[in-house]
């Protein structure tokens, strides 16, 4: 599927700026006003300016995906036109006219493509007719089933219709987006840019479009965009893609998104990843993170199972959300506008699709003891230059930013502990009412939010961060000190909630005794 959007090599074309050669690479999925934003910015012109392409004899160049290419040695210049210029030169500009004109009647064959729309539309005519009396059939169908249902539903007992259940065919489609995206361009400012790099980054002062902007920063910062020759707009509208098909759950949303993916790019600059891993290997760890939830629709694995929702079905029990965000994460990518990996060898694309999807495969909490068994086994000889090795860290990598809100300052982390406490809630009361095993963690008849906190920080969260910091000592201060600090504290909570409870338990008996004396 990615692949083969991927097998089509970038174009390349020489300008002539101000007496320097100047390279401009771009995909031949590229729009004509694509390219023309490119040419602009690659030749110092005003974006929305007017302008023609000329070749060394003074020819007219087209400015689409069917350009030719030129050498080094016979360069393009780009000429900005005035209004002036274009009330000057109105010969020359019908002339242009008729060029373009010519071009694209040659190009996209309007003439054969009216008469193949004519005919199409025809048979449509004529299959509308012949078909009529189905679509009254479905009608009635439609209603048989819609009655058989509510039938089922007054008998009781069965679970139709549920919210949760992510059905394939229910119209919910991957939007490609073929406009230059809209979303505001921010201007980082020196110390968002140094915070940005720190887990004490607050994700909670920002807007969607604030945090798309640091998104699209951190691509550039890392060097991917030069890397895997990122056309920039079609980053844009990877990134407006992405965060349209996260869902509007209490804690599985774009900003838990955003949360990891910093976190992911905190840690590759403070473990120095970039020095000790490959370009390649820094694309698939922020990917990876970016699309880790896509479409994930605020019920967890257990209950997919239990459910026996269609995810279950279609991946038999298996990490059916992890499987599904993939899905979802490689649809995108499917997209000829959305391919930030266009520009890339097919070969190497599959490495870099097989790779992300084993990261976001190993985000299920299920495989947290087998992963980490096996990043301990490695953590005390680790070979960065051993594959196996260090595929395993970033599986632990990504693991750490997934869960990772107790790294940050208390006043960052404690609302998302009550975002998910709110979307457990939210699962616990329907598996309720569906007559499904209910997990203690997530009732609100028992969990606290001290209680829910103390185990996972003490032996899910320590545990990891600690075996880390054995391949990685600076983050002892920064990440795994405020996980003891947080431990502490809700242990704290824990001992007043406790004595509360205890002293309400004693009044209680007073008063009990007190009316029976």
């Amino acid at each position: 599927m990615g692949s083969s959007s991927s097998s089509y090599a970038p174009k390349t074309v020489y300008l002539d700026v101000d007496g320097k050669v100047q390279k401009v690479v771009f995909s031949r999925h590229c729009s004509p006003c694509d390219i023309k934003e490119l040419l602009c910015s690659s030749s110092n012109v005003p974006r929305n300016t007017a302008i023609m392409m000329v070749d060394p004899e003074g020819a007219l160049v087209s400015i689409d995906p069917t350009m030719p290419t030129n050498s080094p040695n016979s360069l393009y210049k780009v000429v900005p036109l005035s209004t002036g210029q274009l009330g000057d030169k109105e010969d020359m500009f019908q002339n242009v006219l008729s060029q373009v004109a010519d071009q694209f009647s040659r190009a996209f064959r309007i003439n054969e493509l009216k008469t193949e729309v004519t005919n199409r539309l025809a048979m449509l005519e004529k299959r509308v007719e012949l078909e009529g009396l189905k679509v009254v059939e479905i009608g009635k169908c439609k209603n048989d089933l819609k009655k058989l249902r509510d039938e089922m539903t007054s008998r009781g007992g069965s679970r139709v219709n549920c919210p949760c259940k992510y059905n394939f065919d229910d119209g919910k489609k991957v939007t490609p987006r073929r406009d230059v995206p809209k979303y505001p361009k921010y201007t980082l400012s020196q110390d968002t840019i140094e915070s940005l790099k720190k887990p004490t980054f607050d994700v909670w002062h920002w807007e969607h479009n604030e945090m798309l902007s640091c998104l699209e920063y951190m691509y550039h910062d890392l060097g991917l965009v030069k890397e895997f020759s990122m056309n920039p707009i079609t980053l844009k509208r990877w990134l407006l893609a992405i965060q349209e098909n996260y869902r509007s759950n209490p804690f599985h949303n774009f900003r838990h998104c955003f949360c990891v993916s910093q976190m992911m790019y905190g840690m590759i600059h403070l473990c120095n990843l970039q020095e000790k891993m490959t370009q390649t290997d820094m694309g698939i760890l922020m990917t990876a993170a970016v699309c880790h939830d896509l479409d994930h629709p605020g019920y967890n694995n257990t209950y997919q199972i239990n459910a026996r929702t269609e995810l279950a079905v279609r991946y038999n029990d298996i990490s059916p959300l992890e499987n599904h965000h993939c899905a979802v994460a490689f649809q995108i990518l499917s997209l000829p506008e959305c391919n930030i990996f266009a520009n890339v060898d097919p070969e190497a694309y599959k490495q870099i699709r097989q790779a992300i999807i084993t990261l976001i495969l190993a985000t299920d909490m299920a495989r947290h003891g087998e992963i980490l068994d096996s990043f301990k086994q490695k953590v005390d000889n680790f070979d960065f230059t051993n594959e196996e090795h260090v595929t395993c860290l970033k599986m632990v990598l990504i693991k750490c930013c997934d869960i990772s809100n107790e790294v940050r300052p208390t006043e960052v982390a404690e609302p998302w502990v009550d975002c998910l406490l709110e979307e457990y809630f939210m699962q616990s009361d329907r598996e309720k009412s569906e007559g499904l095993p209910v997990a203690p963690f997530m009732d609100r008849d028992k969990v606290t939010k001290p209680t829910a906190q103390i185990g996972f920080i003490k032996f899910v969260l320590i545990p990891m961060f600690e075996t880390v910091m054995k391949l990685f000592p600076q983050i002892e201060e920064i990440m795994v000190q405020p996980l003891r600090d947080s431990r502490d504290h809700y242990e704290e909570l824990k001992q007043i909630d406790d004595a509360m409870t205890e002293g309400s338990f004693v009044f209680r008996i007073r008063k009990d005794f007190d009316k029976h004396e």
